[in-house]
C-alpha cells in the first residue's frame, strides 16, 4: 500500500426528494488498500457507490476516482475501475470462455489478450473442465470467483465490490478474500461493501455507515480499541444504538 490517494471524497451527497440517501461523507483510499465500506442494508453504501464509480450524480460535494471527477469524467472513471454488483454481473446464457471474451472486448482488449487471460483465468480458477458450459449451470460461488476476475482483466487501478460474498458458503468466502489479498498485493485498490461484520478484519481500514453518514473510520484494530470491545460486530451495534 502506497500514499498515493486513488480515492478523494469530500462531503459527497445525495438526495431523493426530501430524502437524504448519502449525508456529506469524507474519505481518502490509497493505493493497493483494502478499503472496507460497512453498514446495515439502507446505510446509504450502495447508493454512495454508484456515484464514486459514474453512474449517478452526487447532488453536492467533490470526489476523484483514479484522478478522476465523478460531475466531468464518469467515462473516464468507468474506464480505469472494475466493478462487481451486489447481482451477479455475468451472462447465465453464454458459456465460461464466451463471458471473458465478451467482457473483454468491453474493456477492449485485443483478441490476442483476451485468449491470453482467458487461458490463464480459467486455469487459475480450476475451470477448465467446465470452460464451455453455460454460466448459469455453475455454483453460485464458483461464479462470484469468474465474476470478480472477469472485473480485473483490463488491470484497472480499482476494483469495487458491492456485497460481493453475500450467499456463499464460509469456504467460499475465505477463497474470494484470498483473490482479494492477491490483488491488493499486485497495486490494485480494493473497494469492498459489505454487512458481513466479520469482514471487516480482513480490511486495511473500515467506515462504518450509519443512516447515510460515516460514524465510524479507521482501522480495525484501532476502532476495536476505541469502542473497547473484541469484534468488529460490537463496534457496529455500539454505533447504531448510538445513533438511534
Amino acid at each position: 500500500m502506497s500514499n498515493e490517494n486513488v480515492i478523494q471524497v469530500e462531503r459527497l451527497t445525495k438526495t431523493f426528494g426530501n430524502f437524504t440517501a448519502v449525508n456529506a461523507i469524507s474519505f481518502e483510499v490509497k493505493k493497493g488498500e483494502i478499503f472496507g465500506f460497512l453498514g446495515a442494508n439502507g446505510a446509504g453504501k450502495t447508493t454512495a457507490m454508484k456515484m464514486l464509480i459514474g453512474i449517478s450524480k452526487p447532488t453536492s460535494g467533490e470526489a476523484t476516482i483514479a484522478g478522476f471527477d465523478v460531475y466531468k469524467h464518469a467515462e473516464d472513471i468507468k474506464k480505469n475501475i472494475g466493478y462487481m454488483s451486489q447481482k451477479f454481473a455475468l451472462y447465465d446464457d453464454l458459456t465460461v470462455k464466451e463471458n471473458i471474451a465478451f467482457f473483454g472486448g468491453i474493456y477492449g482488449l485485443s483478441r490476442k489478450i483476451i485468449k491470453e487471460k482467458s487461458k490463464h483465468l480459467i486455469e487459475e480458477l480450476g475451470l477448465v473442465d467446465v470452460a464451455n458450459k453455460l454460466v448459469g449451470a455453475l455454483p453460485l460461488g464458483w461464479k462470484q470467483k469468474l465474476s470478480f476476475s472477469v472485473s480485473l482483466l483490463h488491470n484497472p487501478k480499482i476494483v469495487f465490490l458491492d456485497e460481493p460474498t453475500g450467499g456463499v458458503d464460509p469456504i467460499t468466502r475465505r477463497q474470494f478474500w484470498e483473490m482479494i489479498y492477491k490483488a491488493a498485493n499486485q497495486g490494485t485498490t480494493v473497494f469492498v461493501t459489505t454487512h458481513y461484520m466479520d469482514e471487516a478484519e480482513y480490511c486495511d481500514r473500515v467506515s462504518i455507515m450509519v443512516n447515510g453518514k460515516i460514524e465510524a473510520l479507521d482501522t480495525p484494530k484501532k476502532l476495536k480499541a476505541q469502542f473497547k470491545v473484541e469484534h468488529m460486530n460490537d463496534v457496529f451495534l455500539k454505533l447504531a444504538r448510538h445513533t438511534e
